[in-house]
């Protein structure tokens, strides 16, 4: 057997630099970090073939003193931090001194700069593990990083790299996500002597714009939040706009762009009530905490974080985009007070009108309809006679504005201050009583509907006896259901919001949901899909014909709905054309 040696110094300088530098855009994150530690403002990148043939970083940063420039490429050396209490509340991007001399080892670096007041700059240059004297160099000020033939001694490791339209898409990645942590200083991009990108310093609603997109923009939330120690800022993409990958996905401590499993983690829970399972959420998170409540020294490549307290943390991040994702519909707030006593008055007329409509136009405007249901819903004139009902010309203060129709007996019509407003009734329904029972189960008061005829019907053993196993368990959500022979299940009440469902089909789904996965489980952490189930039997079917009222009492829930933009699986409930849209289309003004 071999015996134990210690490893030469070049070799050594290699392993380490493998750690650090996987490939030209790990290179040039480090180098961007460095100028934006040393002040820099202005930054620009200059990369040849992907940066696999040369990367060069100028900034206007503070510059390096001429007897320190050899000491900068020396393993360990670092001007960031001096003792173990530095490093427990690092508060800059580098500093463990890896960085230059791992770039060095591994390429032909010169390192050029010059202090506000010098004569002249001053350049060292090293190729592999060796480092020349300085001598003077032209540069106006701040500091010039070299780096040629990447890997020119490492041909095991160079042969990895990839394509230069990859390489050099990597170090786009990386210029965005460090442009995006800092947008008060500008950036500027070239590639094989062509200008790719230029970014001035700028407010950060306008570097997100720039470099997410507009898109992005137009349809994001904003996120502000803090608690002590902490704070979440930013801005997140709506469900409807999520996307088939994580391109888009950008997350940031303390201005260091991190992928941290925890925060995804939170993240996504924020999402799993309003995301579709195979889509994924765009955002761009700031969150700021205690130096001394982060660990960045987890990875080589600071990419990865460990918190003190993860479950402070985790928590913080979910609660504060649950509550942005959570908000009423868009433009809702001047209607919100109107809108407090709507859902129970709402979810009564469509409750109470059980079974197929009979056959009618439903094309009919809302002065055609009784107005029995408006005098509940908007309440009676001073002098005690009930108010004309809305017209649709008159939705001014309705961000859903009021019904005109119902289209294929699937969509609802209706017409807002903006144009026209297209609903999925049976999505939106779902969400809304999903929403219900929710809050419903949460303060422990399910109401119980009893049926004026118990239903009775066949089951398997295995449901008869989860009934017969589980009868506190369903009372608890709203249902009475017992055997009646070893064959034969009865239901005697249904929760209030559901009465109106097929108790066969709505008790089956709940009774396979509890003999998977037992009632403790389903109560707890399987609650949501459990409930989510329910609100699906319960939701009005395509081809119900509804009248304008029914209509106008979905809107007005809807209004009133925490996530309401969303179904229960991540699809949208909702879309607004607007009458510019509209004017395209038919081609008026032209």
């Amino acid at each position: 057997m071999p015996s134990i040696r210690v490893l030469p110094e070049p070799l050594v300088s290699q392993i380490a630099a493998g750690e650090v530098i996987e490939r030209p855009a790990s290179a040039l994150k480090e180098l961007l970090e460095n100028s934006l530690d040393a002040g820099a403002r202005e930054i620009s990148v200059h990369l040849t073939g992907g940066g696999t043939k040369s990367i060069r970083v100028i900034d206007d940063g503070g510059g390096i003193a001429r007897e320190e420039l050899a000491l900068a490429l020396t393993p360990h050396a670092t001007s960031k931090i001096a003792s173990l209490e530095d490093l427990e509340r690092v508060a800059s991007l580098g500093f463990r001194g890896e960085a230059l001399a791992s770039i060095a080892a591994v390429s032909r670096l010169t390192l050029s700069s010059r202090r506000p007041g010098d004569r002249h700059a001053w350049a060292v240059a090293a190729c592999g593990a060796e480092i020349a004297r300085a001598a003077p160099a032209a540069l106006a000020k701040g500091t010039s990083v070299e780096v040629l033939d990447l890997y020119f001694n490492t041909p095991a490791r160079r042969r990895f790299l990839k394509s230069e339209a990859t390489e050099f898409a990597h170090c786009e990645e990386t210029v965005r996500r460090i442009a995006l942590a800092r947008p008060d200083a500008g950036f500027t991009l070239h590639h094989n002597g062509r200008a790719v990108a230029t970014l001035p310093p700028q407010p950060l609603t306008e570097r997100i714009r720039t470099l997410i997109g507009g898109e992005f923009q137009a349809a994001a939330l904003p996120v502000e939040s803090s608690a002590p120690g902490l704070r979440l800022g930013g801005a997140i993409g709506r469900a409807a706009h999520a996307r088939s990958g994580r391109d888009r996905q950008y997350f940031f401590v303390n201005g260091r762009f991190v992928r941290d499993r925890l925060a995804a983690h939170a993240i996504r829970q924020a999402y799993q009530d309003v995301l579709h399972h195979d889509r994924h959420p765009a955002y761009v998170l700031y969150l700021e905490i205690d130096p001394r409540q982060v660990d960045v020294n987890v990875h080589p490549a600071k990419t990865e974080v460990r918190f003190r307290d993860s479950h402070a943390v985790h928590q913080f991040i979910f609660h504060t985009l649950n509550r942005a994702l959570a908000g009423p519909v868009a433009g809702a707030a001047p209607a919100a007070a109107a809108a407090a006593a709507v859902p129970a008055a709402a979810g009564a007329v469509i409750a109470g009108t059980g079974g197929p409509a009979e056959p009618r136009q439903s094309m009919a405007l809302g002065l055609a309809e009784p107005s029995a249901f408006y005098e509940r819903l908007f309440g009676r004139s001073a002098g005690g006679a009930a108010e004309a009902p809305p017209r649709p010309e008159d939705a001014m203060g309705a961000p859903l504005g009021y019904a005109l129709a119902q289209l294929a007996g699937i969509y609802i019509l209706a017409q807002n201050e903006h144009g026209l407003v297209i609903v999925d009734m049976h999505a939106a329904h779902e969400r809304t009583t999903y929403e219900a029972l929710k809050e419903a189960l949460d303060a422990r008061a399910i109401p119980m509907q009893p049926l004026l005829v118990p239903v009775t019907f066949s089951a398997d053993a295995l449901d008869v006896a989860t009934a017969g196993e589980n009868r506190d368990a369903l009372r608890e959500i709203g249902f009475d259901v017992a055997p009646a022979s070893p064959a034969t299940l009865v239901v005697r009440a249904l929760p209030a919001a559901l009465a109106d469902a097929d108790a066969r089909a709505l008790t089956h789904g709940v009774l396979r949901e509890l003999r998977e996965y037992g009632a403790s489980r389903v109560l707890t952490e399987r609650r949501n899909e459990l409930l989510a189930t329910m609100a699906c039997h319960a939701a009005v079917r395509a081809n119900r014909r509804l009248t304008v009222p029914e209509m106008n009492a979905l809107l007005r829930e809807m209004e009133g709905t925490e996530r309401s933009g969303q179904c229960n699986h991540g699809r949208p409930t909702w879309r607004q054309i607007t009458l510019a849209e509209l004017d395209r289309l038919f081609m008026r003004g032209r």
